[in-house]
């Protein structure tokens, strides 16, 4: 029997790659891992283990002992840290069997820093470039981005850690930060016009499956509202940069529409927040982890439902025996 082991699955992305996977394949065996007790994705695996902080000296050993123990066929991280974790240290992973599913390790130390991604985007020449500065004063930079701009963290995910700069001492409380923990960039867009996309890399530049969904965002900065969309430019835009950037399995970029075209707010070289959604509209991104790292499927696009989604807030209820 093959068993797959999905790591954060306490997080809206851990527990959305299980439900996806249980769905696709109810034969298969499911480990969850987290680093809290109660993490809900248990609920939808046949074993949980509880995981020690991915940083933390522990960490190594206990992975090592958790894939050796179930015989993890493939390993799908379900949180940002382990994906980062995994790529800096492929030395975990000696002598097992188990196969990870993980993007170029290149590709993700790239979108791990913002600036170094915009510097990336500047050399290729790609139109979807967000102008953004590391210093300057408060009046270069109102004059240059527009009032009000955006102080973004270098390193961060799901809007975490944005600052809005609607004045000189709003700026000059953060200033200290610019640099080497904070980007200068122009507010893009509106939040009614931002799209993420899903796509499927091969590690060749060639873009395998691929599913564009219209969002809002709730306040934790996951997707909380999606409308599937088929726009042709985006498709095209997401090809330019997946050639470039040579993505290998499940990729997210993100965008805003703009007047002359599409701005790119980030690339996420992992599974996303959106991945039960996506599997309700026919892209089983989870799936499509296991056709191609276990088996070594050749990935085709699937058929696309159209449709839109909400998320709510929903229980569940463990009562005490």
């Amino acid at each position: 029997m093959t068993t797959i082991m999905v790591t954060g699955t306490g997080a809206i992305i851990g527990y959305g790659i299980l439900q996806s996977l249980r769905q696709a394949r109810p034969d298969v065996r499911l480990v969850a891992a987290d680093i809290f007790p109660d993490a809900v994705g248990q609920h939808w695996a046949d074993a949980f283990e509880r995981a020690p902080m991915t940083h933390s000296d522990g960490y190594a050993g206990w992975l090592r002992d958790c894939l050796d123990r179930h015989g993890v066929d493939l390993l799908i991280p379900g949180i940002e840290q382990d994906v980062h974790r995994y790529a800096a240290d492929p030395g975990l992973f000696e002598g097992l069997s188990t196969v990870v599913a993980l993007n170029r390790p290149e590709l993700i130390d790239l979108c791990r820093d913002k600036w170094l991604m915009h510097e990336a985007l500047r050399e290729a020449g790609s139109d979807t470039r967000i102008p953004s500065r590391l210093e300057g004063d408060f009046d270069e930079l109102a004059e240059t981005l527009g009032l009000p701009f955006l102080l973004k963290p270098r390193v961060g995910y799901a809007s975490k850690g944005l600052v809005w700069v609607r004045c000189r001492e709003n700026f000059l409380s953060h200033r200290h930060r610019m640099g080497a923990e904070l980007m200068a960039q122009p507010w893009v867009g509106s939040d009614e016009e931002e799209y993420t996309v899903a796509a499927f890399g091969d590690g060749t530049g060639a873009v395998k499956a691929a599913i564009t969904l219209q969002r809002r965002l709730s306040v934790e900065g996951a997707t909380a509202k999606a409308t599937v969309r088929q726009l042709p430019d985006l498709d095209r835009v997401t090809g330019e940069l997946c050639r470039h950037f040579r993505p290998a399995g499940p990729t997210n970029l993100q965008f805003r529409r703009v007047d002359d075209g599409w701005r790119l707010l980030e690339i996420n070289p992992r599974i996303s927040s959106s991945t039960s959604l996506r599997t309700a509209f026919g892209y089983n991104e989870a799936d499509l982890c296991v056709r191609h790292f276990l088996e070594g499927e050749e990935i085709r696009q699937p058929v696309i439902r159209p449709g839109h989604g909400v998320r709510y807030i929903a229980d569940h209820i463990t009562y005490d025996a």
